[in-house]
């Protein structure tokens, strides 16, 4: 396992990191609510925290869905909550040419599952110097994403990790490969679940993507006792008028709850393995 720092939080050096913020930039407000008290959550319950939003979201089920006010303004909203948080922060790029300026900003760069394949964006984002998280596709194997991390590694990336987000089961339906997550840890990566994308159910709304965020606490649990390195969570204070992924969002009042239980099952895991 190759560790590695973003900001002042170490990922893959035996604790749990939460990757937790709304799905969208759709506000300095929305972002500095759901950021403030996931911080002081993460602190109660002793994970890294690295606030996530994104300034952009290029990759929509309809023509007609809202994608965000720009990287100029998304990236000034993520960069108001870093500062004022005093945490690390992440957000996804989908062009090579976004690599430096959003580096300039957040200290980990995130490449989409849709994107997980295109040399020309991991280069860019390795050549930056932050560490890059790279989403494995809903098309590939566990065992693929092994070409990825080689990727990465050869353009001398700082820092990688692997985060798993459900793989295409037949049509509208993503499901999760649990011992997947052993499988890529074997490359040498810390490993990240995303627990809310997972719950997604692709277009499965007609124009836009629906989901089941009831299954959201099961999968966590599963993926924390199988063991990762980090939690991807998006988390909104009104879910269902989110911007975008109204139907997966984590409800911010229950926050707490979730992360509650995600301190439980880490803590017996730790126990076990220390045996």
């Amino acid at each position: 396992m190759t560790p590695f720092k973003v900001g002042g939080v170490e990922v893959g050096n035996g604790g749990l990191t939460v990757i937790a913020g709304p799905c969208l930039a759709e506000s300095y407000e929305i972002c500095i609510e759901v950021g403030s008290a996931v911080k002081d959550l993460c602190a109660k319950f002793g994970f890294g925290y690295i606030f996530k939003a994104s300034f952009d979201k290029a990759n929509r089920t309809s023509g007609g869905s809202v994608r965000g006010a720009g990287m100029e303004a998304g990236l000034d909203i993520i960069a108001r909550v870093k500062t004022e948080l005093g945490v690390p922060a992440t957000t996804d790029l989908h062009l090579p040419d976004q690599a430096h300026p959003v580096a300039e900003v957040v200290d980990l760069l995130q490449i989409p599952a849709f994107l997980c394949r295109q040399s020309d964006l991991l280069e860019a984002a390795a050549r930056t110097g932050r560490p890059v998280n790279v989403k494995k596709g809903q098309f590939l194997a566990p065992w693929d994403a092994k070409n990825i991390v080689e990727k990465l590694r050869s353009f001398d990336a700082a820092g990688i990790m692997l985060t798993e987000r459900g793989t295409s089961f037949g049509y509208n339906t993503l499901v999760v490969d649990m011992p997947g997550l052993e499988t890529m840890r074997q490359f040498g990566v810390p490993i990240c679940f995303d627990a809310t994308h997972s719950a997604q159910r692709p277009g499965g709304q007609g124009t836009s993507t629906g989901g089941a965020r009831e299954t959201i606490p099961a999968m966590t649990r599963a993926a924390i006792a199988v063991g990762i390195d980090a939690l991807f969570l998006e988390i909104h204070p009104d879910p269902a008028h989110a911007m975008s992924d109204a139907a997966t969002q984590w409800p911010l009042a229950q926050a707490e709850a979730l992360l509650s239980e995600v301190h439980t099952m880490w803590s017996a895991r730790q126990a076990i393995s220390s045996r």
